[in-house]
């Protein structure tokens, strides 16, 4: 068979990606990429350009492949999975950023964005953490109900802390938020998605230039600083100011929004978590609901510049992979009983925010906001209950990251 042939083949038997999650099990992964999981850690699956990237859904090569240094993020390598047209058309015309680079390129990146989202660091945030989040709850307690656990806590409370760190002033909120949604929409085209991403492009230029002239204790000045040492462009600064920005509020606030959800539809665990005064117990509570949930929709994507023998497969050089962290998540192997919600298990593993040496730079500012989040609001309002039915509850199926568009509860 010719290599045509074969690639026509395979085109031709494979499931398309992505894959819908079913409305009567919205918290669950597509059952059919559960059910493919059964059959095989790895799959082959055709994406919107008609190409058919391997799709991974078990938990340790998802683990093993995230740690491969023959698995490369950077976009530009011929076979490489983009998420949509948009992402295809940017390609050339974006900087390098810690998202797209590998080896000690990515290094250098990683570690201009280091310095605000160490332990250390995010530890000292958690009182300011604390504080924003019982001014939301004070505010969703004197206003009317039932109110929206979206534009009242789910958003506010991670916006209000990038914001503060980034040295991004809040009062933009309503503007850098309505541009990031343009940009992450599931099915962007290449014109609705170039237009958001050059308007917060454009936007951070205007705010690193701002800090080189006049500098202040934020993540924005520290890129600044780096621009005038001759370290990195502005363009470059610019591009990683926007990922932190976009990264630091959007995914936490859709966590939030479908982790108050969960625990709504899982009261036991919820008592559970709002009896507890273990902070080991409350962190892993928000692993678990990480675990659970898994919001990133379209998958981390990769190429092979390597071959790759995983799994009962060979990946060849420069095929696609698509490292699926739902399935993963909800893998019986790594998880007994995963589709439970269930707070006393071990839920350390969970691939949440990646791993290996891409996992996420702002993962343990998310920690700190989730752990303080879900407790303080359970323990604020105990009677907290969904205010219209399971059924009627608008979920996010055309985002990148899954969660829902509002949340009306009362009490």
């Amino acid at each position: 068979m010719t290599d045509t042939l074969a690639k026509d083949h395979v085109s031709a038997e494979v499931p398309e990606y992505p894959m819908e999650r079913a409305a009567r099990c919205p918290f669950s992964p597509p059952l059919e990429m559960l059910e493919m999981n059964h059959a095989a850690p790895l799959s082959r699956v055709r994406i919107w350009n008609g190409s058919t990237p391997w799709l991974i859904t078990g938990h340790d090569v998802a683990r093993t492949l995230f740690a491969d240094p023959r698995v490369s993020v950077d976009d530009r390598i011929d076979g490489f999975p983009h998420w949509n047209e948009h992402m295809l058309s940017t390609v050339d015309k974006r900087p390098r950023s810690v998202f797209t680079s590998d080896a000690e390129e990515h290094t250098r990146f990683r570690r201009m964005l280091s310095k605000p989202f160490t332990f250390k660091r995010v530890e000292g945030l958690r009182s300011a953490i604390q504080a924003v989040t019982d001014e939301c709850i004070d505010t969703i307690l004197a206003g009317p109900r039932p109110t929206d656990v979206i534009t009242q806590l789910a958003l506010p409370v991670p916006t209000t802390v990038i914001s503060e760190m980034l040295g991004v002033p809040y009062a933009d909120h309503e503007f850098f938020q309505h541009h990031a949604n343009v940009g992450l929409a599931r099915y962007a085209s290449a014109e609705d998605g170039q237009k958001g991403a050059m308007s917060l492009h454009k936007y951070l230029i205007n705010l690193v230039e701002q800090k080189m002239a006049d500098p202040s204790e934020d993540a924005v000045s520290d890129l600044a600083e780096r621009v005038t040492a001759g370290e990195i462009s502005v363009k470059e600064a610019a591009q990683l100011g926007t990922g932190l920005l976009i990264a630091g509020h959007e995914t936490t606030a859709n966590m939030i929004g479908i982790g108050v959800l969960a625990l709504l539809e899982n009261p036991e665990q919820a008592a559970l978590l709002r009896d507890s005064d273990d902070p080991k117990f409350i962190a892993n509570a928000a692993e678990e609901l990480m675990r659970y949930l898994s919001i990133i929709q379209n998958g981390q994507r990769r190429v092979a510049t390597a071959d790759i023998e995983i799994g009962g497969e060979t990946i060849r050089a420069g095929e696609g992979i698509i490292i699926d962290l739902a399935p993963a998540n909800w893998d019986g192997a790594a998880f007994a009983e995963p589709d439970r919600l269930d707070f006393t298990r071990n839920a350390g593993q969970q691939l949440g925010f990646g791993y290996g040496r891409h996992q996420c730079v702002g993962q343990q500012l998310a920690r700190a906001e989730l752990q303080i989040v879900f407790h303080t609001l359970l323990r604020r309002i105990p009677t907290l209950e969904l205010a219209i039915p399971f059924d009627q509850v608008p979920f996010k199926h055309d985002r990148l990251a899954y969660g829902v568009y509002e949340l009306p509860v009362t009490w």
